[in-house]
């Protein structure tokens, strides 16, 4: 399986074609982009500070993609995220999975963004008050 993983300070990119290795044996690509909201807990902010342990998280992101793809047919995941300060409207997140069939790309994708917050070393240290 190919995977990717990478930490931005700066704002993401944007979204990158099919992973050659994938390309001819994929027909879904499910993506999700995650926005900071203009407001945490019900109070205003002005944006989320990140932080990340990234030798863990690569780790535990590892362990991750391996348990969904023996679940699931994922042939490719490509997850990105941001440290630091994030501001309202910016994209903290984005991860993609590739599956020969959407089905199983979206419940794929939709479990790994459930697993990220069950231990993968990434906080939200702070949200910045309006």
């Amino acid at each position: 399986m190919w995977q990717e993983i990478k930490f931005f300070d700066d704002a993401l990119p944007p979204s990158p074609p099919l992973p050659e290795p994938v390309r001819g044996a994929c027909g879904a690509w499910a993506e999700f982009r995650g926005y900071v909201r203009a407001a945490e807990n019900g109070a205003a902010i002005h944006g989320l500070r990140y932080e990340i342990y990234p030798a863990m998280a690569e780790k535990r992101l590892t362990a991750h993609f391996q348990e969904l793809a023996a679940r699931y047919p994922v042939q490719a995941v490509r997850f990105w995220h941001r440290t630091g300060l994030v501001k309202v409207g910016e994209a903290a997140v984005y991860a993609a999975i590739a599956s020969p069939h959407r089905k199983e790309a979206f419940a794929a994708l939709a479990e790994l963004m459930d697993r990220l917050k069950t231990d993968v070393p990434i906080w939200k240290a702070e949200a910045i008050p309006a």
